[in-house]
C-alpha cells in the first residue's frame, strides 16, 4: 500500500486523513520532521535559488519514499514547482489540496468584520504534461 508524505505547514484535517485513507489507499502518513518543516514554510525570499535551500528535504525523502507514494505540496510557489517536478521524475504521485472558502461576515454598527473559513473538498493531482 502507498504512503502519503507532507511537503505541507498544516496538520491534515481528519476529513483530509479520511479521503487519504478511503480515496487513495494510503496506509502511512509521514509529517516532515520540524526542523524540515520549519525549512518549508519559511524559505527566505531574498534567496535568488532554493535549489540548495531545499536540498535536506529531498534527501529526507530519499530516504523514505519508494514509487507509487503519494506526496502533498503545498506551499512557496517556486518550491512547490522545483518538487512536483521532482517528484514526477521519481515516479510518486504528487498532489495537493482543494478547499472551499466560506465568508462569515458580521456587522457592528459602522464597522463589519469577516471569518473566514476553509473546507476540504478533494486532493487534485498535479498533472504531468
Amino acid at each position: 500500500m502507498p504512503a502519503l508524505y507532507l511537503l505541507f505547514s498544516h496538520q491534515l484535517t481528519e476529513q483530509q486523513k479520511k479521503e487519504a485513507d478511503e480515496g487513495l489507499g494510503v496506509n502511512e502518513i509521514h509529517y516532515l520532521p520540524d526542523d524540515l518543516k520549519i525549512l518549508w514554510s519559511q524559505i527566505p525570499p531574498d534567496i535568488a535559488d532554493i535549489s540548495d535551500y531545499i536540498q535536506p528535504i529531498k534527501e529526507w525523502l530519499n530516504k523514505r519514499i519508494k514509487p507509487g507514494d503519494y506526496i502533498l505540496i503545498q506551499g512557496d510557489f517556486g518550491a512547490t514547482y522545483i518538487m512536483v517536478r521532482w517528484a514526477l521524475a521519481k515516479g510518486l504521485k504528487p498532489i495537493y489540496a482543494t478547499t472551499e472558502r466560506k465568508v462569515i461576515e458580521t456587522h457592528d454598527g459602522d464597522k463589519v468584520s469577516s471569518k473566514k473559513i476553509f473546507e476540504h473538498v478533494r486532493f487534485r493531482f498535479y498533472e504531468n504534461n
